[in-house]
Parts: C-alpha cells; structure tokens; sequence
C-alpha cells in the first residue's frame, strides 16, 4: 500500500496550480502557474492561449502596470523572503516565444521590497532598508526613478490602495495586538497622515477599496466599537479643512457578531458605517471600477460562497462556484479595467487551484487550462463536525473519512496559529485518504474564520489551551472510527509547534509526529527570528522580557526527553520565520534522548516548500514513515 500511496501522491504534486494575479485592459490573464516546478508567470489570452515570461527557478509573482504592456514582477532567492522588483516589458516588437528579460527596478538583495500597489507609471511598495525592521512606505515613479515616501512612521504593512482620484492612499498596518492591525489614511498632495482605525482597539482591517469616486473606501474587519478618534504616535492630525483628520469619537457599526463584516469610510465626513454582516461568517467586498456592483465573498466553515450586490450591498444576485471550496486569493479578487469581467482563483479538496472569471449569468466560467478529470475523480471530499471539549467549547473539525478507513489516523494541524484549515487543495491530506487514512483537519482555538473570541483563545498564557484540544479531539475521534492508539500528529509553521507540543506535554497519546518549519522553543525562536518579525509575532506568543516564563513553559523543547513517539522533521535553510536551528536543536535533543528523529533540510528553501522538486522528494518520504509508524 505505501508505494502505491506514495505514486498517488507524486501524482497529485504533479498537478499544475494556476492562481491569477491581475487582469489588463484587453482582458488578458496574468497568472501564476507552477508547471517548470516552482511559480512562474504567465500570460492567458481571451482566446485561451498561453505565454511563459519568467523561467526564474524561484517562485514569483506580478502585476500589469496600467496603460502599458509591462509587468511589474516579485521575486526572491532561495525562500530568504526578500523580495526584489523587476520590469518585465511585453511589447510585441520581438519574438514573443522569447522570455522577457527583467530589468531591476527596486534591487538590494540585503533588504525586503514588498510591492503593494500598481498605478499608472508608478509603484508603491514598502521596504526595511532604513534600518532592517521598520517599514517605509514608498512611491517610485518608474520612467525617471524618482522616489517620495509616503510613510516612515514605523510598522509592517500588508496593503496599501490609491483612490481613484490619486489624492488618498490608505495603507494597512499590523499593530501589537494579537491579530490587529490598523488603516493609515495619507494625503498625497500634502504628505499628512492620520489614523482612521485606532491601533489600541482589537481587530483586523483588511482588504480596503476605494469606490470610484474617491469619497469613501469600503475595508473588512472583526473589530468592535468606537473607532479613527485616536491619533497613532507620529501620525499628523488635527489638518485644516483640506487635510486629513482622524475623526473625533466617530462610531464603526458591527454586527455583534466577533465575525468580519463590511464596512464603509466616509472620507469627508471621517465615519465608519456597516455595510454588510452575518452572523457565522466573514464578509469581504470588492467594488466594481465604474461603481455599479460590489463583489461579495461570505466565508463560513471553511468554504466561500460568491455574490454580485447593488452598489448599497443591499441586493445581491449568487454566482455559483464549482463546489465547496475558496475563493484561494480571497483579498485579491480582480475586477477588469471596464468593470465588465470579475476575476479570481479557486480551488477545493478535489481541485487545484485554477483562475475562473465572471461575466455575467449564474455561475463563474474556467479562464486557465485545467487537469485531467480523472486525475482528481477519485478524491474525497471532507465532512464537517463539532469536537467536544472539556471545557464546553466545541472545536470545528473536517474529516476526510475513506470508504476503506483501517482505523489509523493522520491530524493535520493548521500554521498561523491566525490562520484556519479551508476547504482548499492540499495533496498530502488527498493522498492519506487514498491510502485509507482518516485525515482529521481542526481549527483549534485560536483559528480564524469562527469569530474574534474563538481566536482569541490562545494568546500568551492561553497557548497550552490549544494543545489540549488535540487531546479533545483524540477522546472524540472514535465516534468516527478512528482507532486512538493510531493517531499520528503533522503540522507545518505554528500546525509544526502544536506537533511537538502535542508529543511532549502528551506524549503517551500519539503514534507519530511530522514537523515542518515548526517552533521547537518559543523563547529561541522569538530571539533568533528575523527582526522585523519579531514585534509581531511576540504581539501572538508573548514578549520575551514580560512573558519569558510563559514562554518557556509552553515550549516543547524543555521537556523534549519525554518524546517516546517516532519523529520526522522538514525545515528550509533560509527559513526567516522560523530558524533552521529550531528544527536542529530539537532533532538532535530527540535522538540523544533515545527516540527515532529524522530531519530533512533544503538549502534552497525557506518556510516551506515551494519547488516542487523538494515536494516530490519530502512528502513521499513523510508519507512512508507515516505508513511505518502507523500499520
């Protein structure tokens, strides 16, 4: 049976993954699709034909310049995270069977360059050069050079959009709240700033879009309360009539819900107001440029549904999706130039990611060449359940239950830990559940997609409360067949950590654990992670000099002797989230306790694996020893 796994799993790493990037004026697809073996980009025509433009070796990624046949590409080396910005010119004055060459346009590789924002003749993207933690926020105009910061107050930014008009940009910028995050609001002809969120309210504010007349933005977030009353420390407020100000006392509805809802920002007037919420799911919006329709994706346990609303939200009209799945790129849904064609990328359990689009009619249409039917016919789908806790909270739990199931088990816990288990494509628990596993797939405390208090469950002190949820989840798992002395552990990221920390503060409960890019310490990785994330992270896990023995204590590697369950570890050399060396530390403690451990290391990866040459070669071998451990 393991060979036979192991070739269906090859074979489902081999599927190709399309997601889309952008879309031009002649409704030309640019994609991202991982045929060579790692993300390159592509040009789709309307008429379906395809144009290769990067051969890099490394994955990548990209958007038009609007107005110009050019692409402005993203791309580091080796994982490190660094990312450098390239022009790629598409002019048709030569071959197109020839690649374009990239020519820099924002290169230091000792520094990250995020791109945040296209415009016409013009990029916005945000940088940690001045000091290699702080983020400044830049516009480059790309014919001369020449270069105007926006912002250099501090933080790490995840967005920034241009209105319509060119006069507001708003920028979204992580706080030191666990899972917050706040919205800068930046005059272009002034330079002023001021905040529109208050950075001492929890909340994501995610995914802002201007309406086309640049008199308002509409932003998603789970926040509650009074919001945009407090100045953030160096942002100027308090402008004349013309400039910016942050508004005073000025009241964001919500549902109630914890849930996200969208949410409308008057410029002139500086309020918030609600625009659209249900209880049980997370709700985003993306206008249409000329402002006749409002895009609406509603995300609840774990799938997407699509609608296509009035310009007030108020009237929606569904567009079917394939089936349960998501929306992959959920904040990046792309309306074309003329409004007449919604862009996106889905994908499911069944399903490789795959750029559809819409325009117009019930359901959405495949833009990009898809996979064989029957490469995927046999796939199953998962089911969806409540664990019970001890405590009375009921955990939300997926389960890929087999025809054949044998009684063994593979859970497979998510990264983040902000972050949830989705219906979406994942080939290794596919190939489990081919081979007869039982892939059980939580959202434990501290997942999103299921309100601000269920995420909420796990910051600092409460970090052990998730670990025990796995415990919940092996008392339950009978109910669906499972056999409990044939449970194995697998996790990636923070889904790594929970391995580790499920073997060793309950080592007696489980038959195996995979770790990929995990924490084996909370204090050693706080302390050697990259700088600039080190701000943020500490916001989730605690602060190392407040919380140190909250740290230290819910970390696995002081108690990594009691490990008795076999061990197999996978890390990338370059990894600037989690150290090599916290995959090293614990390998080598686990094996001079006398436990099986093997580690696998790529030098040409970073936190993951994102060339499929490394996949092929990794997940196999987990598979096999997966297989070994569980029989």
């Amino acid at each position: 049976m393991t060979e036979r796994a192991a070739d269906r799993l090859t074979d489902l790493l081999e599927l190709r993954r399309t997601s889309l990037f952008d879309i031009d004026s002649e409704h030309r697809l640019l994609v991202g699709n991982d045929d060579t073996g790692s993300t390159q980009l592509y040009e789709v025509s309307p008429d379906g034909q395809w144009r290769q433009l990067t051969h890099l070796g490394e994955p990548c990624s990209g958007r038009y310049l609007p107005g110009e046949r050019v692409v402005v590409l993203s791309a580091d080396t080796g994982g490190t995270e660094r990312a450098q910005l390239s022009l790629l010119r598409l002019d048709t004055t030569g071959s197109e069977q020839r690649l374009p060459t990239p020519e820099p346009l924002v290169h230091d590789p000792a520094f990250i360059h995020d791109l945040l924002e296209v415009q016409p003749g013009r990029v916005i993207y945000s940088t940690n050069r001045r000091n290699g933690v702080d983020f400044d926020v830049i516009a480059r105009d790309v014919a001369t050079g020449e270069e105007r910061v926006l912002w250099d107050g501090g933080g790490w930014f995840n967005g920034a959009r241009v209105s319509p008009d060119g006069r507001w940009v708003v920028l979204s910028r992580m706080t030191t709240l666990p899972a917050s995050s706040q919205l800068l609001l930046v005059d272009s002809q002034d330079g002023t700033s001021a905040a529109i969120t208050d950075d001492e309210v929890p909340g994501e504010w995610a995914n802002p879009r201007w309406l086309p007349d640049s008199s308002a933005l509409l932003a998603s977030s789970d926040a509650e309360g009074v919001q945009a009353h407090r100045d953030a420390e160096g942002v100027q407020a308090d402008r004349d009539a013309e400039g910016v100000q942050a508004a005073e006392g000025a009241g964001v509805a919500d549902n109630g819900t914890g849930f996200v809802s969208l949410r409308r920002f008057d410029v002139a007037h500086r309020t918030w107001s609600m625009v659209a919420g249900t209880e049980g799911s997370d709700v985003y919006g993306w206008p249409s440029p000329d402002g006749n329709r409002i895009a609406v994706v509603s995300s609840s346990d774990g799938a997407d549904s699509l609608e296509v609303r009035s310009p007030d939200a108020t009237v929606g009209h569904p567009i079917a999706l394939p089936h349960a799945g998501v929306l992959t790129f959920r904040t990046n849904l792309i309306w074309s130039p003329d409004s007449s064609e919604l862009g996106m990328t889905f994908s499911s359990p069944v399903q490789p990611p795959e750029a559809y689009s819409w325009r117009g009619g019930e359901s959405v249409n495949r833009r990009t060449t898809g996979n064989p039917a029957e490469a995927t016919a046999d796939l199953i789908e998962p089911r969806s359940f409540r664990a019970p806790a001890p405590d009375g909270e009921q955990i939300p739990t997926f389960a890929i239950i087999p025809p054949n199931a044998a009684g063994s088990a593979v859970m497979i816990i998510h990264g983040g830990p902000e972050s949830a288990t989705v219906r979406s494509w994942n080939p290794m628990a596919a190939a489990l559940a081919l081979a007869g596993y039982t892939v059980v797939l939580p959202n434990v405390r501290g997942s999103a997609g299921y309100g601000r208090r269920w995420l909420s469950l796990d910051d600092v002190e409460k970090r052990l409360d998730s670990v025990a949820d796995l415990v919940a989840l092996r008392e339950w798992l009978p109910a669906i067949g499972v056999d409990q002395s044939r449970i194995a552990l697998y996790g990636g990221s923070y889904g790594g950590y929970m391995v580790l920390a499920g073997l060793t503060f309950y080592p007696d409960l489980w038959a195996a654990g995979v770790d990929i890019v995990g924490m084996s310490s909370l204090v050693t990785f706080l302390q050697n992670t990259s700088a600039y994330r080190r701000v943020y992270r500490e916001r989730e896990y605690g602060r190392l000099k407040e919380d140190y023995d909250v740290l230290q204590a819910a970390s696995p590697l002081p108690i990594i002797d009691r490990i008795t369950a076999p061990l197999f570890v996978i890390h990338g050399a370059n990894d600037p989230r989690v150290p090599l060396s916290e995959a090293e530390q614990v390998a080598a403690a686990v094996r001079s306790s006398g436990a099986e451990c093997e580690l696998l290391v790529y030098a040409d990866e970073g936190h993951g694996l994102a060339k499929r040459v490394n996949q092929l070669d990794a997940y196999p071998q987990a598979l096999e020893f997966l297989a070994r451990h569980l029989s």
